[in-house]
């Protein structure tokens, strides 16, 4: 792959929060008030506050910012503008004789430390019990109105805005001629849209989650169920999955979607606020099977809910959502498959969706016979029994052996 020269002059970035805004975020929270959360001790109505208290007070006097601060900043990192908005990215080139280029995206609202356990034995795979002979320059960015790609000058960004302006990243900022993209959530989202529109540029895709371009264009793009109801004859299983999979994942579509601004205002003005929004995903998106707490550790959440407070995108991050349908995304071609750069998939077990899947055999099955498998160049799929919605975070293993296994079938 050619080698990136115009990185070498990439100013260098380093994370550097005022001490005022810490300050004014820890007076905040010693002044919450707490919610009166009568009958709400199994979490039937949400976040309960008996869960939130001692991790507001615990982020109010004990975490330690600068000591996170310290190691995100041990990274390399870098922040350019391109196409009117801010991208800051990890960048980690690779051992070897010819490392891969690869971008990475992560997905809401988990942003770019989320996938960082992966840049190990991605970059330096003989290190890590792989295959010296292929390795990669990993690019980990912060998508354009988040955490540290901030602040945003214009409020139209989309997935497929976001596609063009990291193409760019990839390309003209950093040189590469063809790359890799990986990415789950609103990432599959950005990498879908690459993998169309720029797929001679592409060596590959690996996907977290198959979300393809176009998603959100229904009449109900605010209800991901599209109004169909649970059937009368479903089993007691699927009935229990579809339950829980719509408790999961239907709220917060509906709430950016249809008021993200309105939300906005209170969880960028509380922090405690905006804590229990975003750890409701954490929270409710991570393996169903497995234990939050050991998997999620309170430093690990409080960081990231640092980085939304402070960099105040919160509400540029909801944004996306309904920019999917105000700008709708517009087929570059009719070709098909409508990805056409070769494309392979991880699925957690763990996940809420699809409801009433045990096994990793059903799993591949339900993608294989799904509706989705068609609009992929699909050469490559995967599915594993650990973790959750958050791929690269909960089952980085995983995602890194079926990443390197997608790219060892193209370029070998």
């Amino acid at each position: 792959m050619s080698d990136s020269t115009q990185a070498k002059a990439l100013e260098p970035y380093k994370i550097d929060v005022p001490q005022d805004v810490l300050d004014d975020l820890k007076e905040r929270l010693q002044k919450t008030r707490f919610f009166d959360d009568l009958d709400n001790e199994e979490e039937y109505y949400g976040i309960s506050t008996a869960y939130l208290k001692p991790l507001v007070e615990y982020w109010a006097n004990g975490f330690d910012w600068r000591a996170q601060e310290k190691r995100l900043n041990s990274w390399n990192q870098h922040k350019v503008e391109i196409d009117g908005a801010p991208v800051h990215f990890v960048y980690v080139r690779g051992k070897g004789p010819n490392p891969i280029p690869l971008i990475i995206n992560h997905g809401w609202p988990w942003p770019g430390e989320f996938s960082y356990d992966l840049i190990g034995p991605l970059t330096d795979p003989a290190a890590h019990g792989g295959d010296p002979s292929l390795s990669f320059d990993v690019i980990i960015p912060d998508m354009p109105g988040f955490a540290w790609s901030t602040p945003v000058g214009r409020g139209d960004l989309n997935y497929w805005k976001i596609a063009d302006i990291l193409h760019k990243l990839m390309t003209d900022t950093l040189g590469y001629e063809k790359y890799a993209a990986a990415g789950s959530d609103y990432g599959a989202l950005v990498i879908g849209a690459l993998g169309h529109k720029y797929a001679d540029s592409i060596i590959a895709l690996h996907l977290g989650h198959d979300l393809p371009p176009g998603m959100f264009s229904n009449e109900r793009f605010w209800d991901l169920t599209d109004g169909a109801k649970i059937p009368e004859d479903a089993s007691p299983e699927l009935r229990e999955g579809l339950e829980f999979m719509i408790s999961t994942y239907v709220s917060h579509v509906a709430a950016h979607m249809l008021d993200g601004s309105t939300l906005a205002h209170g969880l960028n003005d509380s922090p405690i606020g905006m804590l229990a929004w975003l750890l409701r995903r954490w929270k409710k998106w991570s393996d169903k099977r497995g234990n939050f707490e050991e998997a999620f550790s309170r430093d690990f959440i409080l960081t990231q809910a640092t980085v939304f407070w402070v960099t105040q995108s919160i509400g540029t991050s909801i944004r996306m959502y309904r920019n999917a349908v105000r700008y709708p995304w517009v087929p570059s071609h009719n070709r098909t498959p409508m990805v056409e750069a070769p494309a392979g998939f991880t699925f957690l077990l763990g996940d809420a969706y699809p409801p009433a899947v045990n096994t990793v055999e059903d799993r591949i099955a339900v993608f294989e016979n799904g509706p989705t498998r068609s609009l992929y160049n699909v050469v490559n799929v995967n599915a594993h029994m650990k973790g959750g919605h958050f791929v690269h975070y909960e089952n980085p293993e995983g995602f890194v052996a079926d990443l390197t296994e997608t790219i060892r079938r193209v370029v070998r």
